[in-house]
């Protein structure tokens, strides 16, 4: 079992920056993929990022490239996502998701592929 739970959240001006964070419970966190999703009202869950078991590989969503920065700290089993000049439209709950069935396997941009979910964290971009 792998717990998961998101921090960083708030409220931030279009233009701002954001930080968010993810702890994960348990030994294994090394052994896994892990990845941000977000989801606005009545919008379906859409991909944000996603990094590799050591942090070598990273996916982002083409809408936040070179706007966001997915990194991991492995040792601290946090994953973290810095988001820069945020617009209104990114609005949403920003969930992190861990992929622990199989590491070996490329990262996805896909929520069923992600066997673990945190609870969410709100980030509201006023214009």
């Amino acid at each position: 079992q792998v717990q998961l739970v998101e921090s960083g959240g708030g409220l931030v001006q279009a233009g701002g920056s954001l930080r968010l964070s993810c702890a994960a419970s348990g030994n294994s966190f090394s052994s896994y993929a892990m990845g941000w999703f977000r989801q606005a009202p009545g919008k379906a869950r859409e991909f944000v990022a996603a990094i590799n078991w050591s942090g070598g590989t990273i996916y982002y969503a083409d809408p936040v490239k070179r706007r966001f920065t997915i990194s991991r700290t492995n040792p601290e089993n946090t994953v973290n996502l810095q988001m820069n000049s945020l617009k209104p439209e990114e609005t949403a709950v920003y969930y992190c998701a861990a992929d622990t069935i199989n590491a070996t396997r490329p990262l996805s941009n896909r929520p069923y592929q992600y066997d673990y979910w945190g609870q969410g964290t709100q980030v509201t971009v006023s214009s």
